[in-house]
Protein backbone atom coordinates (compact mmCIF):
# COMPACT_ATOMS: atom_id res chain seq x y z
CA UNK A 1 0.00 0.00 0.00
CA UNK A 2 0.78 3.56 -0.66
CA UNK A 3 1.71 5.97 2.10
CA UNK A 4 2.27 9.47 1.84
CA UNK A 5 4.12 10.56 5.07
CA UNK A 6 4.82 14.25 6.72
CA UNK A 7 7.03 15.26 9.12
CA UNK A 8 7.52 18.40 11.14
CA UNK A 9 10.71 18.74 12.18
CA UNK A 10 13.51 20.72 13.47
CA UNK A 11 15.06 23.32 10.74
CA UNK A 12 18.62 22.24 11.60
CA UNK A 13 21.19 19.80 9.30
CA UNK A 14 21.26 16.10 9.34
CA UNK A 15 17.58 15.31 10.08
CA UNK A 16 16.77 14.17 6.29
CA UNK A 17 20.04 12.27 6.39
CA UNK A 18 18.70 10.71 9.55
CA UNK A 19 14.89 9.98 8.35
CA UNK A 20 16.28 8.15 5.10
CA UNK A 21 19.00 6.15 6.67
CA UNK A 22 16.60 4.79 9.44
CA UNK A 23 13.86 4.02 6.34
CA UNK A 24 16.56 2.00 4.59
CA UNK A 25 17.25 0.13 7.18
CA UNK A 26 14.34 -0.81 7.36
CA UNK A 27 14.27 -1.40 3.19
CA UNK A 28 11.68 1.23 2.52
CA UNK A 29 12.17 2.82 -1.13
CA UNK A 30 11.45 6.06 -1.05
CA UNK A 31 9.22 6.79 -4.09
CA UNK A 32 8.71 10.51 -3.45
CA UNK A 33 10.88 12.79 -1.14
CA UNK A 34 10.13 16.97 -0.88
CA UNK A 35 11.50 19.25 1.88
CA UNK A 36 11.01 22.90 2.32
CA UNK A 37 10.16 25.33 5.00
CA UNK A 38 7.15 25.96 7.11
CA UNK A 39 5.15 28.84 7.90
CA UNK A 40 7.37 28.67 11.12
CA UNK A 41 11.04 29.54 10.73
CA UNK A 42 12.17 26.74 13.12
CA UNK A 43 10.47 23.99 11.50
CA UNK A 44 10.89 22.48 8.03
CA UNK A 45 8.32 19.87 6.59
CA UNK A 46 9.42 16.61 5.36
CA UNK A 47 7.01 14.98 2.86
CA UNK A 48 7.92 11.30 1.48
CA UNK A 49 6.11 8.60 -0.17
CA UNK A 50 6.77 4.94 0.38
CA UNK A 51 5.05 1.37 -0.18
CA UNK A 52 4.55 -1.26 2.14
CA UNK A 53 1.66 -2.39 4.52
CA UNK A 54 0.12 -0.74 7.53
CA UNK A 55 1.70 -2.79 9.71
CA UNK A 56 5.36 -1.89 9.22
CA UNK A 57 4.29 1.49 8.21
CA UNK A 58 2.59 2.30 11.83
CA UNK A 59 6.23 0.93 13.28
CA UNK A 60 8.27 3.13 11.06
CA UNK A 61 6.39 6.01 12.35
CA UNK A 62 6.92 5.26 15.62
CA UNK A 63 10.52 5.53 15.24
CA UNK A 64 10.37 8.18 13.43
CA UNK A 65 8.72 9.96 16.18
CA UNK A 66 11.18 8.97 18.54
CA UNK A 67 14.38 11.10 16.76
CA UNK A 68 14.77 14.10 18.81
CA UNK A 69 14.76 16.83 15.86
CA UNK A 70 11.39 15.01 14.84
CA UNK A 71 8.68 16.72 16.06
CA UNK A 72 5.56 15.35 14.64
CA UNK A 73 4.87 12.70 11.76
CA UNK A 74 1.67 12.23 10.06
CA UNK A 75 0.50 9.08 7.55
CA UNK A 76 -1.78 10.63 5.65
CA UNK A 77 -2.96 7.62 4.05
CA UNK A 78 -5.86 7.04 6.41
CA UNK A 79 -7.23 10.63 6.16
CA UNK A 80 -8.71 13.63 3.36
CA UNK A 81 -5.43 15.18 1.97
CA UNK A 82 -4.24 17.01 -0.88
CA UNK A 83 -1.41 16.08 -2.61
CA UNK A 84 0.48 17.74 -5.60
CA UNK A 85 3.77 17.37 -7.35
CA UNK A 86 5.22 19.71 -10.04
CA UNK A 87 6.77 19.13 -13.21
CA UNK A 88 9.16 20.65 -15.91
CA UNK A 89 8.83 18.78 -19.63
CA UNK A 90 11.04 20.13 -22.33
CA UNK A 91 8.70 18.51 -25.73
CA UNK A 92 10.08 18.55 -29.15
CA UNK A 93 7.76 20.73 -31.18
CA UNK A 94 9.96 20.31 -34.64
CA UNK A 95 7.48 19.85 -38.10
CA UNK A 96 4.77 22.06 -37.02
CA UNK A 97 3.99 20.68 -33.78
CA UNK A 98 4.14 23.33 -31.40
CA UNK A 99 0.12 24.31 -31.78
CA UNK A 100 -0.83 20.43 -30.77
CA UNK A 101 1.39 20.76 -27.67
CA UNK A 102 0.52 23.71 -26.90
CA UNK A 103 -3.49 22.25 -27.06
CA UNK A 104 -2.47 19.40 -24.73
CA UNK A 105 -0.65 22.16 -22.07
CA UNK A 106 -4.34 24.00 -22.48
CA UNK A 107 -5.87 20.91 -21.88
CA UNK A 108 -3.90 19.39 -18.64
CA UNK A 109 -4.00 23.37 -17.33
CA UNK A 110 0.02 23.24 -18.20
CA UNK A 111 1.73 26.06 -18.73
CA UNK A 112 4.29 27.07 -21.76
CA UNK A 113 7.60 28.46 -19.80
CA UNK A 114 9.88 28.52 -22.23
CA UNK A 115 9.66 28.57 -26.04
CA UNK A 116 13.03 27.50 -28.49
CA UNK A 117 13.08 26.90 -32.44
CA UNK A 118 12.57 22.96 -31.66
CA UNK A 119 11.13 22.58 -28.00
CA UNK A 120 8.86 23.73 -25.18
CA UNK A 121 9.61 24.03 -21.65
CA UNK A 122 6.15 23.50 -19.59
CA UNK A 123 5.48 23.68 -16.16
CA UNK A 124 2.72 21.07 -15.17
CA UNK A 125 1.42 20.57 -11.14
CA UNK A 126 -1.10 18.08 -10.24
CA UNK A 127 -1.96 14.94 -8.59
CA UNK A 128 1.00 11.84 -9.86
CA UNK A 129 -2.25 10.42 -12.23
CA UNK A 130 -2.66 13.73 -14.06
CA UNK A 131 1.03 14.40 -14.59
CA UNK A 132 1.37 10.43 -15.74
CA UNK A 133 -1.13 11.01 -18.19
CA UNK A 134 -0.14 14.55 -19.51
CA UNK A 135 3.70 12.71 -20.28
CA UNK A 136 1.73 9.94 -21.55
CA UNK A 137 0.36 12.65 -24.06
CA UNK A 138 3.40 14.14 -25.51
CA UNK A 139 5.29 11.55 -25.32
CA UNK A 140 4.26 10.93 -29.32
CA UNK A 141 6.29 14.37 -29.83
CA UNK A 142 9.80 13.61 -28.11
CA UNK A 143 9.93 14.37 -24.66
CA UNK A 144 13.44 15.35 -24.43
CA UNK A 145 14.21 15.94 -20.68
CA UNK A 146 11.84 16.57 -17.56
CA UNK A 147 12.32 16.76 -13.59
CA UNK A 148 9.79 15.99 -11.30
CA UNK A 149 9.72 17.38 -7.58
CA UNK A 150 8.69 15.06 -4.63
CA UNK A 151 5.14 15.23 -3.40
CA UNK A 152 3.48 17.62 -1.20
CA UNK A 153 0.46 17.75 0.89
CA UNK A 154 -1.26 18.89 3.35
CA UNK A 155 -4.38 17.07 5.53
CA UNK A 156 -7.53 18.59 4.52
CA UNK A 157 -9.12 18.67 8.47
CA UNK A 158 -6.38 19.12 11.03
CA UNK A 159 -3.50 21.79 11.22
CA UNK A 160 0.01 19.44 11.95
CA UNK A 161 1.89 22.31 12.92
CA UNK A 162 -0.94 24.43 14.83
CA UNK A 163 -0.25 23.41 18.44
CA UNK A 164 3.40 22.74 17.88
CA UNK A 165 5.36 25.73 19.44
CA UNK A 166 9.20 25.05 19.20
CA UNK A 167 10.46 25.59 22.43
CA UNK A 168 6.68 25.55 24.37
CA UNK A 169 7.33 23.44 27.91
CA UNK A 170 4.03 21.71 27.11
CA UNK A 171 5.17 20.34 24.15
CA UNK A 172 8.26 19.01 25.29
CA UNK A 173 6.08 17.25 28.25
CA UNK A 174 4.22 15.52 25.94
CA UNK A 175 6.35 14.39 23.48
CA UNK A 176 8.60 12.84 26.07
CA UNK A 177 5.73 11.34 27.22
CA UNK A 178 5.60 9.38 23.98
CA UNK A 179 8.94 8.72 23.72
CA UNK A 180 8.88 6.77 27.24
Amino acid sequence: MRHVLSALVQNQPGVLAHISGMLASRAFNIDSLAVGPTENPELSRITFVVNGNDRDLDQVRKQLEKIVTIVKVVDYSGSEFVERDLMLIKVRTESGHRSEVKELADIFRARIVDVSADHVMIEIAGQERKIEAFIDAVRPFGILEMARTGRIALGRVDTMSAAIEVGDPTHAEDEAEQKA
